[in-house]
């Protein structure tokens, strides 16, 4: 299907195209469309349904800037109150009549003659762009583990971000991981499973988590004007000033490495279960959790952890290197998502045939100017939590909304130079030399393995600094400075119709 041209195309409908869609508003652009594969805007909480899914950074942070979080009662709202949350806020900003859903889109092409792209649904669909931004984020792909005999097992297996609530989940159930995901699933399942065995890799830092509710004092507090954006402001300053330190190397991370310390010998008595719990690298290579729930449930009498490396998977259960097998009715995937196989499924093709994975393959890894712009051949394309721009130690909804201002800065000068615009590869190399030399001063260079990396070691995914460098850094570089119109763009058809 082709027909009328839109002005901006958005694929992905979660935090960040959201996000890109109020922003393209407030810029006077109505003629753009959002594409979402799901029935249904929400990103990763619209398909992490597993008992007990929240967000472990407080909600007031964690929100959009142009429609924020102002609830009394709720710190640490659960998975379906922040699924609704996106869903109010796409209905009251009137993003919903730009909306398409149940639309996943497999390719998408550079025309070189006409200065526009087209994007083809997994249906065969197309739908032309002058620009596309891509929204489709980190946490998607979920990653399963390549072990001996998983597909001999018998009973039911699940992925957290699959979730099956049809499950019977009150016998043996393994849960294999030990990250976000299985921290906040674990108590859960113990509520009603006969045993619930833990196979754990590595154990991860966690701080405490306060409660997910406010206290009375904060919820009258929380009644006066201006406290709420006040709470936020102070929230992401505290991330910025103790979180965000940790990731560099010579930066002291020992306070949060003592008060996640003390949380695991205030919730875990037992000198023996507590040693297997520590873990055993920096306090930062992989992502810190924050949980108060998940220590108690290891000391309940039908839950066991398991440090001992799987070695297969059997019918009825796993076998593990020490020769024990354990018996499972249900083995439930914990084991996150392929994060650094971004664009994984999609073929883009920009100016003169440039092909994105070969572009990224030539360069060694994945690359994105602020993780929002790439060079080589790819005009009036930008990408919203692209390479190195997920934050470990704040919120990312605020990296998203620092990057679609910029964007639509970068639209705004494209419509100005009278073309489509790409970033100058010059800027994209002093970029890279920069971003280099403060990854290889980070907590995760050479560390353990972890979805911030790659296999060959290539760290992907994380912003090595804090929510207000990247904007402060950003800010430098007006598109003016480091974009160049490349080519001209032809007018749309004339009697053309819109593709909904």
């Amino acid at each position: 299907m082709s027909g009328h041209r839109y002005r901006v195309v958005v694929v992905g409908a979660g935090f960040g195209g959201l996000t890109m869609g109020a922003e393209l508003l407030d810029a006077g652009i109505e003629d753009f469309l959002i594409l979402e594969e799901g029935a249904e805007v929400g990103g990763v909480w619209r398909e992490n349904t597993y008992p007990g899914c929240s967000c472990d950074v407080p909600s007031h942070l964690y929100s959009f800037d142009f429609d924020r979080w102002r609830d009394r009662l709720l710190r640490f709202p659960d998975q379906a109150t922040i699924l609704d949350y996106l869903r109010s806020v796409t209905d009251r900003t009137g993003l919903r009549r730009h909306l398409r859903v149940d639309t996943a889109i497999s390719a998408a092409r550079y025309d070189d003659a006409t200065g526009t792209w087209t994007l083809t649904s997994t249906r065969g669909e197309r739908i032309d762009a002058e620009a596309v931004v891509w929204a489709i984020g980190q946490l998607h792909r979920p990653a399963l583990p390549d072990i001996a005999g998983a597909e001999e097992f018998r009973g039911h297996t699940l992925h957290t971000a699959r979730w099956d609530h049809s499950a019977d989940l009150t016998g043996h159930v393994a849960v294999v991981g030990t990250g976000s995901s299985a921290t906040q699933l674990v108590p859960e399942l113990a509520r009603t499973a006969a045993s619930v065995t833990v196979y754990q890799r590595s154990a991860p830092w966690i701080l405490p988590k306060p409660a997910a509710r406010f206290g009375p004092l904060a919820r009258a507090a929380l009644r006066i004007p201006g406290l709420h954006s006040l709470y936020r402001a102070a929230l992401s300053c505290g991330a910025d000033l103790v979180m965000a330190p940790i990731m560099r190397r010579g930066w002291s991370a020992q306070p949060a490495e003592w008060v996640a310390r003390a949380h695991l010998r205030r919730q875990v008595p037992d000198p023996v279960l507590r040693a297997r719990l520590t873990p055993h690298y920096r306090i930062g290579e992989k992502r810190i959790l924050v949980d108060s729930a998940y220590y108690p449930a290891l000391g309940l009498p039908n839950v066991h952890l398991v440090t001992d490396p799987i070695d297969r998977v059997g019918p009825d259960g796993i076998h593990t290197a020490d020769g024990t097998h354990r018996p499972a009715d249900t083995i439930v995937w914990a084991t996150g998502f392929r994060a650094s196989a971004f664009f994984e499924g999609i073929t883009v093709q920009g100016r003169n045939g440039a092909d994105l994975h070969e572009v990224w393959a030539r360069a060694g890894r994945p690359e994105a100017f602020f993780g929002l712009a790439v060079p080589g051949g790819f005009p009036d394309m930008f990408l919203i939590a692209g390479p190195n721009s997920f934050t470990p130690a704040n919120s990312n909804p605020s990296i998203k909304a620092r990057q679609t201002r910029y964007i639509r800065a970068c639209l705004e000068y494209g419509a100005e130079v009278g073309g489509p615009v790409e970033i100058e590869p010059a800027a994209m190399a002093e970029f890279r030399r920069w971003l280099d030399a403060r990854l290889a001063d980070s907590v995760w260079s050479g560390g353990v393995p972890t979805w911030f990396t790659r296999a060959d070691g290539q760290i992907t995914n994380p912003w090595p600094g804090t929510v207000r460098e990247f904007g402060r850094r950003l800010a430098r570089h007006h598109p003016s400075r480091v974009f160049r119109r490349t080519g001209v763009r032809t007018p749309p058809l004339a009697n053309s119709t819109r593709a909904h």
